[in-house]
C-alpha cells in the first residue's frame, strides 16, 4: 500500500463526507433513502440500500447497517403473505401479475408505496438477492431467529421467481431476463444457503448460476442478458462483489476489456451500456467507483486510482457525489428532456457515496 492509497477518514475528506451525507439519508426507520432532493427517488431500494449497508459494514459504521438490515426484515415480513401466494400460484402452473410481486423499493416505513399516476417498474428480483448477500456479511452467517424466518422467505420467493422477466437494475427491460439480475439471485441464494445450512437453496444458486454461464456469454464475455449480447457495467457484479466467478477467470476478464474498450469515456468515467439515454447516458459516479474497486481486486492499482481521482474531481458543493456526470453525454438531446421532466440529475446519491467507499476501503485492505 502506497500513501496514496490510505483512507483518510478525517473531517473534511471526501470518505468522511461520504459517511455523513448516508447518515444523514438514513431515516428514522433504518431506511437509506436513495437520493434526499431528487424527486423521484424519495423511497429505499433494496439494492442501492444493501451496497450501502456493504459499503457502512467496511467503514466500520456497523450500527447503521445494522439499522438498515432490521428495517428490511420488518418491510419483507410485512409481504409475508404475498410471498405465500406467489409461491403458490408459480408452483401449480398459475401467472402472477407483476404488481403481484414484492417491490424493489419500499416507502421509508416499511410499507409498499401506493399506486401513482405514473407507473414505476417495480418488479425487480436484484435487491432482494443483494440483501441477503449483503446480510451474510454483516452477520458473519450468524443470524437471529426472526432474521431467519426473513431470510428464508427471500431465498423461498427468489427460488420461486428467478426464471421470470423482470425489470433490470436500472428499471428498464421489464421483458427480458438480466445477467446482473440472475448474479444477485445466485449470491442470494448462495448466502442463505450458508446462513440457512439449507442444501435446497445452495442447489438453486448453483441452478442460477449454470443458466448465466450456458445463455448469458457471447464470444468469450459475459453480456447484459441472453437477448441483448451489449456490454453493462453492472457485470462487475459477477465478481465484485459477488465472487461468482474469479476476477482472473477469462469471461471475466473478456468483459472488463468491453467495458474499458467500450464504456469507458475520455475522461475516465463509466456508462450503464451502449445505447442508454436516460440523462444522456452519461457517466456514473458509482460505475466509476466501482470499476476502480474491481480493479484493485484485480491487482491494478493504477487504474483503481485513476477511477477513484475522477469520482473525487466531481465531488460536488459540501462532498456531495450525483448519480451521473452529464457533461460526457450519449445523446446530449436526452439530457435536456429528462431535466424538463424530473429536474437535474440526483445529488447526491446515496449510492454513488457507497461505491466510493468501498472503493476506497478496498484501497485500504
Amino acid at each position: 500500500m502506497t500513501d496514496n492509497d490510505t483512507i483518510d477518514l478525517a473531517v473534511g475528506t471526501l470518505a468522511s463526507d461520504s459517511v455523513r451525507v448516508v447518515l444523514e439519508g438514513q431515516a428514522a426507520s433504518g431506511a437509506y433513502v436513495a437520493s434526499p432532493t431528487f424527486s423521484q427517488y424519495g423511497f429505499s431500494w433494496l439494492r442501492d440500500g444493501s451496497f450501502i449497508a456493504l459499503a457502512m459494514d467496511a467503514v466500520g459504521e456497523r450500527g447503521s447497517a445494522a439499522r438498515f438490515h432490521r428495517w428490511v426484515c420488518e418491510a419483507v415480513w410485512g409481504v409475508r403473505d404475498r410471498v405465500d401466494e406467489i409461491v403458490a400460484r408459480i408452483a401449480t402452473g398459475r401467472g402472477v401479475e407483476p404488481d403481484r410481486m414484492l417491490p424493489t423499493r419500499y416507502a421509508l416505513d416499511g410499507t409498499v408505496e401506493a399506486a401513482g399516476d405514473e407507473a414505476w417498474p417495480n418488479f425487480q428480483l436484484d435487491g432482494y438477492g443483494t440483501w441477503l448477500f449483503a446480510l451474510e456479511k454483516h452477520t458473519a452467517g450468524r443470524l437471529d431467529n426472526h432474521e431467519a424466518e426473513v431470510a428464508d422467505l427471500a431465498a423461498r420467493y427468489l427460488e420461486a421467481t428467478w426464471s421470470l422477466p423482470c425489470f433490470d437494475y436500472w428499471e428498464e427491460f421489464g421483458d427480458r431476463r438480466h445477467t446482473s439480475t440472475l448474479a444477485a439471485v445466485a449470491a442470494g441464494l448462495g448466502a442463505a444457503g450458508r446462513m440457512l445450512r439449507s442444501d435446497r437453496y445452495t442447489a438453486a444458486a448453483a441452478r442460477v448460476l449454470r443458466e448465466i454461464e450456458s445463455t448469458c456469454v457471447a464470444d468469450g464475455a459475459f453480456v447484459k442478458g441472453p437477448a441483448d449480447r451489449r456490454v453493462d457495467a453492472s457485470l462487475l457484479s459477477l465478481a465484485t462483489p459477488f465472487d461468482l466467478v474469479p476476477v482472473d477467470d477469462a469471461r471475466m476478464v473478456a468483459t472488463v476489456d468491453r467495458v474499458r474498450a467500450e464504456l469507458v469515456t475520455p475522461t475516465g468515467g463509466v456508462r450503464r451500456y451502449v445505447g442508454d439515454s436516460y440523462y444522456g447516458g452519461s457517466p456514473w459516479l458509482l460505475l466509476t467507483a466501482w470499476f476502480g474497486w474491481h480493479a484493485r481486486r484485480c491487482g491494478r492499482p493504477d487504474e483503481a486510482l485513476a477511477a477513484r481521482r475522477w469520482v473525487e474531481a466531481r465531488a460536488g458543493e459540501l462532498g456531495r457525489l450525483a448519480e451521473q456526470d452529464v457533461s460526457e453525454p450519449q445523446d446530449p438531446a436526452t439530457v435536456a428532456e429528462w431535466e424538463r421532466r424530473w429536474g437535474p440529475v440526483a445529488d447526491p446519491l446515496l449510492w454513488s457515496h457507497a461505491m466510493y467507499l468501498l472503493l476506497v476501503a478496498e484501497d485500504r485492505a
